[in-house]
């Protein structure tokens, strides 16, 4: 396991880290957030919120020499799923069978999960240790979408060290096309049902009235 950090974000403000930020002017800054609320060590409700709704992320491994990796994971919305407040974990299904993340695990358990969400323009950084469980059948039941008709190899589980939450500076705002297509479909159908409105309208006038006294305009002195 990884050792217990003076606080959260010294797992990635190593002393070299903190020597750049002091000779660059930002040290004094995170210095204060240090001593504040700093960076998360548990899963919080709004971070369980945000995962559920991610459809993909990227997950950095590294070998035993410190060689890194990042591979891209994707699935349903929600397929990274919160076990418990320090856990995480997902279904891993059969790729390109490279196996470099699981090499890496292997030998390295550190990751690091950087999530995007590009709409909303937000991301989130995760550090933690993963384990690899390829004998739990009931875990890899938890983890499985029911929708995905692939059978699950194994589970990626992660225990969460610290996260935090970047600003939205420079993120491209961009959308699903899935979620494109559902609003014009819904744009789509809320014209249809206007316009059936607006013939139903002019097909049953008003009882007792004509198109033209419907249309006539009121002169000034009518009340």
């Amino acid at each position: 396991m990884l050792p217990a950090p003076t606080t959260p974000s010294d797992i990635a403000f190593t002393p070299t880290v903190k020597a750049i930020q002091a000779k660059k002017g930002s040290r004094k800054a995170y210095a204060r957030m240090e001593q504040g609320d700093g960076w998360e060590t548990t899963v919080t409700e709004d971070l369980a919120a945000f995962i559920a709704q991610q459809a993909s992320f990227y997950l950095a491994t590294a070998n035993a020499e410190g060689q890194p990796y990042i591979q891209h994971r994707g699935g349903a919305k929600g397929f990274l799923k919160v076990i418990d407040e320090k856990t995480l974990g997902f279904a891993d299904f059969a790729g390109n069978r490279q196996y470099i993340s699981l090499g890496n695990l292997a030998e390295n358990p550190r990751v690091h999960l950087f999530l995007m969400d590009y709409a909303h323009r937000r991301r989130v950084k995760i550090w933690g240790e993963a384990r690899v469980v390829d004998d739990d059948p009931a875990l890899l039941a938890r983890l499985a979408d029911p929708g995905y008709k692939a059978h699950p190899e194994r589970a990626i589980v992660i225990h969460l060290a610290a996260w935090d939450a970047n600003c939205p500076q420079h993120i491209p705002q961009l959308f699903a096309a899935a979620d494109v297509a559902a609003t014009l479909a819904a744009r789509d159908r809320r014209i249809a049902e206007l316009e059936a409105e607006i013939q139903r309208l002019h097909a049953d006038p008003t009882p007792g009235t004509t198109p033209a006294q419907r249309t006539k305009p009121r002169d000034q002195g009518e009340t």
